[in-house]
């Protein structure tokens, strides 16, 4: 098959190198700095470049930010025939797109990040297929999935964006309070130690990454809970309640069991 990326980033780098055995790659950034360590692909700076390679599927990997404008950059030079993709980690706005066009459109989500991911090892990672994706779609990105022996689930467009709230904004934005709060220690202990390390990998993420995980429009509604529940603990710690505090750590033993 003839696959076009888009986006020579960390997610864009990854599915060129992982696809270009098995298919025709070719990968466009408008950054040619970005195509210097992007080998066995073509290579494209233009959106006109897209035309003469005739893709029979596009994989968006730029931010979300991007996506919709680096769909529109190429829409022009593309087949009618060819299957639009995204792996955007937030589907807003994606669903309104695709349905405004006749191409046929498959919608993933690789719920993993070079950063804590094992690229040699996937099998204790997931990936979402958008289950109002087309057929083919959706058989193409199970079948690399697979491949690549990650976990695969299928959700709605809505399904994926609130249990990307919860999954992923819940412990972003706890980890971004504790580290925003955090100061420098000579003897840390190793449950600190442990919350220093996911802190540091969390923040070596881009900056896109991090925002539009954040911006999903299901966070608030976690925050809230959030915001809640620290309410309750520290009306407990500063009551000294030893009754309530008992009650509230059997409460939260029994969510994570």
């Amino acid at each position: 098959m003839k696959i076009l990326i888009l986006g020579a980033g960390k997610m864009g780098s990854f599915f060129a190198d992982v696809l270009s055995f098995d298919h025709e790659v070719a990968v466009l950034d408008t950054d040619p700095l970005k195509l210097r360590f992007i080998y066995n692909t073509e290579r494209m700076t233009d959106p006109a470049e897209v035309e003469a390679f005739a893709p029979e599927l596009v994989i968006n990997a730029a931010t979300l930010k991007y996506t919709i404008a680096a769909f529109e950059s190429v829409l022009p030079y593309l087949p009618e025939t060819c299957i639009l993709s995204d792996i955007a980690s937030v589907k807003t706005g994606l669903e309104e797109f695709y349905r405004e066009r006749t191409r046929p459109y498959v919608s993933t989500h690789p719920m993993f990040g070079p950063t804590f991911a094992s690229l040699n090892d996937l099998s204790s990672q997931n990936a979402i297929i958008i289950s109002e994706s087309s057929h083919l779609g959706k058989v193409f990105f199970r079948d690399l999935y697979r491949h690549l022996k990650l976990n695969v689930f299928e959700y709605s467009f809505r399904e994926h964006d609130e249990t990307i709230a919860y999954s992923l904004s819940i412990p972003f934005a706890s980890t971004l309070v504790f580290a925003s709060v955090m100061k420098h220690q000579e003897a840390p202990g190793t449950t600190f130690r442990k919350h220093m390390q996911i802190a540091q990998g969390l923040l070596s993420e881009d900056d896109f990454l991090l925002t539009e995980i954040l911006f999903n429009p299901y966070t608030p509604g976690q925050l809230t809970k959030i915001r809640e529940k620290l309410k309750e603990l520290l009306a407990i710690i500063e009551q000294k309640d030893s009754e309530g505090m008992k009650g509230f750590l059997t409460e939260v033993r029994e969510n994570i069991r």
